[in-house]
């Protein structure tokens, strides 16, 4: 028999463990699924010098502060440590090792979850929190797949001390990109090839970190702002001056993206040719939610969510939380999916007229 709950939640890092505080908050009983042993997302993943670009006070998630200086920028540690002790302190149906192959819809309208151990679930409303940062993004360039030296994804690298004395490209222009290729510079030869220049914006305007500006000034929701911080030509670099004066030193250096790899060989835009060590990809990710592929239109064609604001185009009882620009700048980040939880949740139950899900909670 089907274990039923008001609220399914797939993934239980940030955007998961905000959408279960919320759906409490709303009265309701979630169960919270999560594919790995451990909380936390994809945080214990990442490289081991990480840091957050926004503030401990900025980045907290909702009903419980950010440790530690207000104005200081937690670490990669520091993140993994709030999410465990977030999610021990949620009054929550919190299930780890429950990896979700596929959801269905009953024919009372409603969901059915699958688990990689063929467990059944069913519930009402259904929210995806398994973000955007599941599914490491490798593009197609060429060459790639016949370069005879090291290719990763920056969701492989940890540290810089095996790169010592390489020659490494890394094709991106990101924050990521760019932290990671500073403290390579230290040891090796560092190049970020990128089709548009690096866009540096100041992390600090006036004295205060740039995301309280973002906030007051409404940047952080307002639609018309996206072309305006994102602007088609890559993401924004925050920077409190340091990785400026670094790439202006020449290690690293960027450069316009390489015409294709041949061999060991890096064959540059001019036609120039160089021999690289390692291409590390911080190319982004893509949202892992191929559990949705059974749902009819609930994913387009390149498998990304059908939505607005995080509600599901197709579904009446499927939302999103954690996808980059889901609502705003910070969607997808610890400061915004609290926001996004709670207007993806109202959204849903509004929807749906509370459909049973109101007098089960009452019980």
């Amino acid at each position: 028999m089907a274990l039923r709950s008001d609220v399914l939640i797939i993934g239980g890092g940030q955007a998961g463990l905000a959408t279960a505080h919320t759906a409490r908050a709303m009265g309701w009983n979630p169960v919270v699924l999560e594919a790995a042993s451990s909380l936390a997302g994809s945080w214990p993943h990442y490289y081991d010098s990480l840091t957050l670009f926004s503030p401990a006070r900025r980045s907290a998630l909702p009903g419980r502060p950010f440790p530690g200086d207000p104005d200081g920028y937690p670490s990669r540690d520091e993140v993994v440590a709030y999410l465990d002790d977030y999610a021990a302190a949620l009054d929550a149906d919190i299930r780890t090792g429950h990896r979700v192959e596929r959801v269905t819809t009953t024919g009372n309208g409603g969901h059915e979850v699958t688990t990689a151990d063929g467990e059944i679930l069913e519930a009402p409303l259904v929210i995806a929190a398994t973000g955007e940062f599941s599914r490491p993004h490798r593009p197609d360039l060429p060459g790639l797949g016949s370069f005879s030296g090291t290719v990763l994804h920056s969701a492989d690298y940890r540290r810089p001390e095996p790169f010592a004395g390489r020659r490494v490209v890394i094709v991106g222009g990101g924050n990521s990109a760019v932290q990671i290729a500073i403290e390579l510079a230290a040891t090796a030869r560092v190049t970020l090839a990128t089709r548009h220049p690096l866009r540096f914006m100041p992390q600090r305007v006036l004295g205060r970190d740039v995301h309280l500006w973002f906030q007051r000034t409404g940047l952080d929701t307002a639609g018309w702002a996206r072309p305006l911080l994102t602007g088609g030509k890559g993401t924004p670099v925050m920077d409190t001056g340091t990785y400026r004066a670094m790439i202006a030193t020449g290690n690293p250096d960027r450069r316009a993206m390489f015409s294709r790899l041949d061999g060991t060989d890096v064959v540059w835009a001019d036609g120039t040719r160089e021999n690289a060590d390692v291409v590390l990809l911080a190319t982004g990710y893509r949202p892992g939610v191929e559990y949705l592929a059974g749902l009819d239109e609930a994913l387009d064609a390149q498998g990304r969510p059908r939505h607005r604001g995080g509600v599901s185009l197709a579904h009446p009882g499927l939302g999103f939380v954690g996808l980059e620009w889901q609502r705003s700048f910070a969607s997808a980040t610890l400061r915004g999916v609290g926001a996004d939880a709670r207007h993806v949740l109202t959204a849903l139950r509004k929807r749906a007229g509370d459909r049973g899900v109101a007098a089960r909670t009452r019980r």
